[in-house]
Parts: C-alpha cells; sequence; structure tokens
C-alpha cells in the first residue's frame, strides 16, 4: 500500500468513528429524550436516562477530539496539493470546530444538573427546573447552529483541494463544496426562521451527503498514487 493510500484510508477511518459519535450527540440523543416545546417531559426523560444522556455528552467530547486527528491526517494527504488550503482546511474543520464542541457540553451539564434536581437546586420548584432544563436544551441547539458555519465553512477548503488532487474523484470535491451551502442554510434558518429548520433539512440533507461519500471512498478506494504522478508529470 502506498504512503498516500496508507494516510487516505487513515483519514476515512477516523471520519467515520468520529461522525459515529456526531450522530449519536447530535441526532440519536435529541431523537431519543429530548421533546420538543415539553419541557416536564425533556427533564424527565433526562433524568430517567442520565446515563444515556451523559454519554452523549462524552460523545460530544470524543467526537471533538478526533475531527483534530481526521483533519491532521486529510492534511498529511492533501497538502501536496496546496499546503495554503490544507493549513486553512485543518482551521477551519478542527481549530474552530473542537472548542465549540466542549464549550457546548456545559450546556448539556446544566440541563442534567436541573433534571436530577440537587439539594442546592431546591430554591426552585419542579416547574422552574424543568424551565430551566429545556433552557440549556436550546442553548445546546443554538451554539450547535452556530458551529454548523464552521461545519460548512471548512468544507470549501476540503472540496478544492480533493477536486485538485487528481487522486481523488472530482466530484467528490464539488459535492463537499455542495455540502459547505447545505450547513450554512441550516445554521441561517435555524438561527433567523426556526419553523423553517426542520422543513429545510430534507433539502440540505443531500448536499451534505458528499461527506459520507468521501469518507467511503477513502476507506475503501484510498488513493491513487499514480495518477498524481501524472499530474505531476
Amino acid at each position: 500500500m502506498s504512503s498516500l493510500s496508507r494516510y487516505a484510508r487513515m483519514a476515512g477511518a477516523l471520519y467515520i468513528v468520529a461522525s459515529v459519535f456526531g450522530v449519536v450527540s447530535l441526532m440519536y440523543i435529541p431523537n431519543k429524550l429530548l421533546v420538543t416545546g415539553n419541557a416536564a417531559l425533556t427533564a424527565h426523560h433526562i433524568a430517567a436516562h442520565e446515563t444515556l444522556f451523559r454519554f452523549g455528552i462524552l460523545c460530544d467530547l470524543i467526537g471533538g477530539v478526533l475531527f483534530i486527528f481526521v483533519t491532521l491526517a486529510l492534511y498529511e494527504l492533501l497538502k501536496g496539493v496546496n499546503q495554503r488550503l490544507a493549513v486553512v482546511m485543518v482551521i477551519l474543520g478542527s481549530l474552530m470546530v473542537t472548542p465549540l464542541f466542549f464549550v457546548n457540553t456545559v450546556n448539556y451539564a446544566g440541563a442534567l444538573l436541573f433534571a436530577r434536581g440537587a439539594d442546592f437546586l431546591s430554591v426552585f420548584d419542579q416547574p422552574q427546573r424543568e424551565a430551566m432544563v429545556l433552557l440549556f436544551v436550546r442553548l445546546h441547539h443554538q451554539l450547535t447552529l452556530a458551529n454548523e458555519v464552521f461545519w460548512g465553512l471548512w468544507l470549501i477548503p476540503f472540496g478544492l483541494l480533493v477536486y485538485r488532487s487528481r487522486f481523488l474523484p472530482r466530484i467528490l470535491g464539488l459535492w463537499l463544496i455542495l455540502g459547505c451551502f447545505g450547513y450554512l442554510a441550516l445554521s441561517f434558518s435555524g438561527m433567523m426562521f426556526p419553523q423553517y429548520e426542520d422543513k429545510l433539512f430534507p433539502i440540505a440533507q443531500p448536499l451534505m451527503l458528499g461527506e459520507v461519500a468521501i469518507m467511503l471512498w477513502l476507506v475503501i478506494a484510498g488513493a491513487k498514487e499514480k495518477r498524481l504522478a501524472n499530474a505531476a508529470a
């Protein structure tokens, strides 16, 4: 196996693992435990499934850390195409994203504290604690919307590098760039027109599936080093 293919498969494998943790924390946990607009039921679900909720917090942390290594592996793979673009990709894809993942765990930790009803929170009555649970859950979502800006922007340099590489399919580079606009559309709608966020997701999702395509390609097909040599010649 060539060094290029080795970096490609390493990056793809890390990308898949990090994405699995992201799916658990951002999709499975909310769908399983959170009830939109119902503070009492949301607080009850979190308290009744505390271990699962804590696992969601842990997934945020693990996913954030893994994405540092995802972007570093992609940097090693793509720095020969354009080093400046590769540096921008790392900055937008991990150095901006990972701190927000870590900060956002505080919101879920706050929701858990109010859902459990610790002794020092006895100054709040039950409806107030339930309202605070929902407040922290919504703050978590708002910071996720802010992070989606970087989830989108890093796909621009990543997509350009893939498109110019000649050892990865150009269509995947274009698909990644389109995915940027899917994330930005979701972020903008969630902040400005939240009533349309869920309706926009099925439209934006096909654009964002470019990430799934590239991670599977990297793991299964690797990179074609001969194409790189031919391009250089």
